[in-house]
């Protein structure tokens, strides 16, 4: 692994001011990473920053010339979390093209913009991590666009995996089903879901497996029945419509 004069790996997370980039964050700097968070709404960043350890660049992961001008400050990437994204949409004749460009924006062209400024910083040792989801294969009536970038997010890091291995540099996926964080309170059933604990866990470890090795991507699902089971998440959405239903029938 590449590592800096003093052993120590230094890792980049985007979408590190709440979530899964939080909780990644959290993570790595907990077992000694020199982690720095990127994210857009500096309050929540610093906030966030504090709390886990870390440094933090305000940046937005869509936007080349913000995100490179922020990485650009530091000398070398040993880990790159491409976390950030955004849970939204809606039906395909509903949507507009804004909203449709919004989503793309945030989770797909995100992948390039981050891959373009952190990969001259990378070296043999490295290794890029994408935070997908469940809906890249099975793709969420009224997530069209959603659904469409995180399934582009999986060709392109596993695109990206087969033109950088010559080089040293590993890419692998983590794509979760449900995860229990502020971007699932709009769901309006309630479901099984992960943490964003789990999530961590699993992206901090693979950064432990031999750069000989591809894996591509790693599925996370809950368990939905037996002892190891969680209770389901209940979203606010839904709550918010059995109350409604409640009163319809009072």
């Amino acid at each position: 692994m590449l590592n800096g004069t003093d052993g120590t790996r230094l890792a980049v997370v985007t979408g590190g001011s709440g979530g899964i980039g939080k909780a990644c964050g959290r993570e790595l700097a907990g077992r000694g990473y020199d982690v720095v968070l990127t994210a857009r709404r500096e309050p929540a960043l610093r906030a966030a920053a504090d709390e886990v350890g870390a440094r933090y660049f305000l940046a937005d992961a869509s936007s080349p010339s913000s995100f490179g001008a922020a990485i650009a400050a530091l000398d070398r990437v040993d880990l790159m979390v491409h976390a950030a994204g955004t849970l939204d949409g809606t039906y395909a004749r509903k949507q507009t093209f804004q909203q449709w460009r919004n989503t793309m924006s945030a989770n797909l062209d995100s992948c390039f913009v981050v891959v373009q400024a952190a990969l001259p910083l990378m070296s043999a040792g490295s290794r890029f991590v994408f935070v997908s989801s469940s809906a890249a294969h099975e793709p969420m009536p009224g997530r069209t666009a959603y659904s469409a970038s995180k399934a582009g997010m999986n060709a392109f890091a596993r695109a990206l995996a087969l033109e950088v291995d010559r080089d040293g540099i590993n890419v692998n996926i983590v794509t979760p089903g449900p995860v229990e964080t502020d971007m699932l309170q709009d769901v309006p059933f309630e479901m099984h879901a992960v943490t964003a604990e789990d999530v961590a866990q699993t992206v901090a470890w693979l950064d432990t497996v031999q750069a000989s090795v591809d894996l591509p991507e790693i599925r996370l699902n809950a368990i939905t029945r037996g002892p190891a089971a969680r209770e389901p998440v209940v979203p606010l959405e839904a709550r918010r419509r059995a109350r409604r239903e409640e009163t319809e029938r009072l």
